[in-house]
């Protein structure tokens, strides 16, 4: 196994009172009406894409607790080709990409990902999913480019 060091401590730990709000966001949303297990499946797609090895493993082991199949966790990542997950999950999923890769279209998000999104959330969710997606960004990105440590943050629950 590869010994991985991060280049620093969590930046959300090292600024005074950082992680309550953002905790307190994340938990917000999470009231929002939107399940939380489609929450974590773009949580974990979002993460995927930006290579954020903490998240990844958090998200996994989330929704594994929370009585995920294998099946359904082997296929975030290709989740167009796998027959497991609901059109809504698909809807959301989507969103999370495109939101996640908003410069690798010169339309970040098509109006055919939006609309399949608005087909199954109202305005209220998916502005949750919008929040929820920007929020594991933000995470990702903090995490990936200080390199922290899968499994080893204050908040990982083994």
């Amino acid at each position: 196994m590869k010994t991985i060091q991060p280049r620093m401590k969590n930046p959300a730990m090292l600024i005074p009172d950082a992680m309550q709000p953002l905790m307190a966001f994340v938990a917000a949303v999470r009231k929002s009406g939107v399940s939380q297990r489609t929450l974590d499946l773009v949580h974990l797609r979002a993460s995927q894409i930006n290579g954020c090895s903490v998240c990844v493993d958090m998200g996994c082991r989330e929704l594994k607790k929370a009585g995920e199949t294998d099946e359904r966790l082997f296929s975030v990542a290709a989740w167009r080709e796998a027959p497991y997950f609901t059109e809504a999950e698909r809807a959301a999923l989507a969103l999370a990409e495109a939101v996640t890769r908003l410069s690798d279209q010169s339309d970040p998000v098509p109006e055919e990902v939006w609309n399949a999104a608005a087909l199954h959330y109202d305005e209220k969710t998916l502005a949750a999913l919008i929040l929820w997606i920007a929020t594991t960004n933000l995470f990702n990105r903090v995490n990936a480019s200080t390199k922290q440590v899968a499994g080893e943050q204050p908040w990982s629950r083994r």
